[in-house]
């Protein structure tokens, strides 16, 4: 079946009830079968591995990967093959259920990979097992209480996209459609682009390539002497390929030769070196498809003040100084060390803006706690009751912050008084979440650290404790609306999906804890004991537990050594967002630019932006968001952009973790 959505005329103007029952009569699936036994034990089982190639990838690169997409697409297809042997077809909210499942696992990792593998190098202690299982099980439990007083608002009321949810939400419904003549064709067309955008991402793997190259090929000759002439065709095809397109998508500049003293320069400053170069990540393309123009013009706007404007300007300000040792290498960590106080600021202010722009917003969501009336919610049987976050998080955050005693000798008194401003973090990263599908976790636990930086001076170990707790409850509170995001689309009730979502946070927990005692703390002779000493080794650099760990010290060890440039670049960011804010409120929703996402592109590289103004643009030019579908019946790109933006995602993903897969396990 199609999806179906209120219009813009219809979101901005109808009552948050309005939409509400419209939701109910239109939408909601009733009882259909949803968290149900298989539909937990399989998002258990493929989280919890999602959970493992998470933790590889994120010891590598610093980043995490969203799997909801990926985990939908094997669900299905196990299912599928199931029943052609007399199963039960899996229905489209159990696959909607499992994915909560799995995505949950899947971001279960980030904390052995930043803050607490951080906290236990800088303070020499290795933290058992169970004390890793217990604090991030309550965390993230702790962020899915922040996250239900703000699904009525973002999800119901504003209907947010959140792309990546959205996405999900697009590719189970192709999957599931019993329409044949609307569902055969838009799974044909997220086929086609799914495959279209793994070949391209496939054309740009160099893991698979170089495995190829150096050690698939050469198993073959050994095995089977009649294929010879085969491979080597392919051999020397994989060689052409890497060379005209690996380069192309790493550095468009190397295509032409342009390297070493050719590099082009913008002020003085080589263009690599501010992220200045084009490239081709074909996922965050389709994910600008998603996010529309308005996100996307604003990205750019956003990266070209940044990466154009500011910091060059502080370069040659000596504001920001090169690497040390070096005269004229910065990268992205050196930059983010100064654009992310404005970004950040810019993101806060604008989304208090929004937040209590609309307070209607915010008491009717909590109107049902007090109210003795049953007909005000029409959702009150099928949404999580919110007494249980009013109720739960002072219960909830107590124990953190005795944990937080107990296991990092940080003060109850310090934890707790910290955890209003975790709340507003985490409605701030919602927002962007929401706009973007990109949740800002460093940036705003960087803010708590320069929190704690000035109540607890000098104190590391709260430093990096506290701005964990910030990390993971913005993570899960964030993840949660982008995990309910397709329920809602689809019909399913909240509250099942909330359950599942701590499935998963247990899942990740366990599955990710114990592969992090046996990949990064055993080191190379089995029979030395588990040690701090090997948690950054050349194989596993963990790049964000460097992050952590610099700007603990920075901030532990005093102010003057930020930029003094800083305070008056938060305190423009800040008016610039209220005035930017403020204009889009009152053109109601029709002013250009978004400054939650100009935010954003001051956290992110200028290649990231890029490409996902790329994808917005493209997707505009095609027809999207300037013809609206009911004026456009038979308009392809209009009528299916949603499936061809999720089978990009879809596509381009699944092989992107082919490729690091294959260089982590092969090569």
């Amino acid at each position: 079946m199609t999806i179906q959505q209120l219009t813009d005329d219809q979101i901005r103007e109808w009552t948050p009830e309005q939409k509400d029952r419209w939701w109910l009569e239109n939408v909601y699936r009733g009882d259909m079968p949803q968290l149900t036994l298989r539909a937990a034990l399989t998002g258990f089982i493929l989280g919890g591995l999602l959970s493992a190639t998470n933790l590889y990838i994120g010891a590598k690169t610093g980043w995490s990967l969203g799997v909801g997409i990926t985990s939908v697409i094997l669900a299905f297809a196990f299912f599928k093959i199931l029943q052609q042997i007399g199963f039960r077809e899996f229905t489209i909210l159990e696959n909607n259920a499992m994915q909560s499942i799995a995505t949950s696992a899947g971001y279960m990792t980030a904390p052995l990979t930043s803050s607490l593998a951080a906290y236990m190098i800088v303070n020499s202690v290795m933290l058992p097992w169970w004390q890793i299982i217990a604090w991030n099980v309550a965390l993230s439990i702790l962020g899915v209480l922040f996250a239900f007083p703000m699904k009525r608002r973002f999800i119901n009321d504003e209907q947010h996209p959140f792309p990546e949810g959205q996405a999900a939400g697009v590719v189970m419904d192709t999957l599931h459609s019993s329409d044949a003549s609307v569902g055969i064709f838009k799974a044909k067309v997220l086929a086609y682009a799914a495959a279209g955008a793994a070949y391209i991402k496939f054309l740009q793997s160099e893991g698979i390539h170089t495995w190829w190259q150096t050690k698939l090929h050469d198993y073959l000759f050994i095995k089977s002497a009649s294929a010879s002439n085969a491979v080597e065709f392919l051999k020397e095809n994989a060689k052409s390929l890497k060379q005209h397109i690996v380069y192309f998508h790493e550095d468009l500049f190397a295509l032409f030769g342009w390297t070493g003293e050719k590099e082009p320069q913008f002020r003085g400053i080589p263009m690599t070196q501010l992220t200045i170069s084009p490239g081709l990540d074909i996922a965050l393309m389709g994910a600008g498809g998603l996010m529309g123009i308005r996100s996307g013009v604003s990205l750019m706007v956003g990266a070209v003040l940044n990466y154009c404007v500011l910091v060059p300007l502080m370069i040659h300000l000596k504001e920001i100084v090169p690497k040390e040792g070096t005269t004229n290498e910065y990268g992205m960590k050196l930059i983010t060390q100064w654009s992310l106080w404005p970004g950040v600021a810019g993101m806060v202010v604008a989304s208090f803006v929004a937040f209590f722009a609309k307070p209607g917003t915010i008491t009717s969501a909590f109107k049902g706690l007090t109210s003795k009336k049953t007909t005000d919610d029409p959702l009150k049987h099928i949404e999580f009751p919110l007494w249980i976050s009013l109720v739960g998080i002072p219960i909830m955050s107590l124990i953190t912050a005795v944990m937080a005693y107990s296991f990092f000798q940080v003060p109850i008194w310090a934890s707790l008084v910290g955890l209003p401003l975790t709340f507003v973090l985490s409605l701030v990263a919602a927002n962007s979440t929401a706009i973007t599908s990109m949740t800002p976790t460093g940036a705003t636990s960087k803010i708590t650290q320069l929190f704690y930086g000035l109540i607890r001076p000098g104190d590391i170990k709260s430093n990096l404790a506290t701005a964990g707790i910030t990390a993971e409850i913005v993570s899960n509170s964030s993840n949660l609306l982008m995990d309910i995001k397709p329920g809602y689309m689809l019909g399913a009730k909240p509250r099942q999906q909330a359950i599942g979502h701590i499935i998963g946070i247990i899942s990740g927990s366990l599955a990710s804890t114990f592969l992090f005692f046996v990949l990064f703390t055993k080191g190379i002779d089995p029979q030395v004991p588990s040690t701090v000493a090997n948690l950054q080794s050349e194989k596993f650099p963990m790049p964000s537990v460097t992050v952590w760990m610099g700007v603990a010290k920075i901030l532990t060890e005093g102010f003057d050594k930020l930029p003094p440039s800083v305070v008056t670049a938060v305190i423009i960011a800040s008016l610039a967002a209220l005035v930017l804010e403020i204009l889009r409120i009152a053109s109601r929703n029709k002013f250009p630019l978004s400054p939650v996402a100009m935010g954003l592109a001051f956290v992110i590289d200028f290649k990231s932006s890029l490409c996902m103004f790329a994808g917005s643009l493209i997707f505009w030019l095609l027809g999207v968001g300037r013809i609206k579908e009911e004026e456009a019946p038979n308009h392809f790109w209009v009528q299916n952009f949603e499936p061809v933006c999720a089978g990009i995602i879809a596509g381009a993903s699944l092989m992107g973790i082919a490729d690091m897969l294959v260089a982590v396990f092969l090569l």
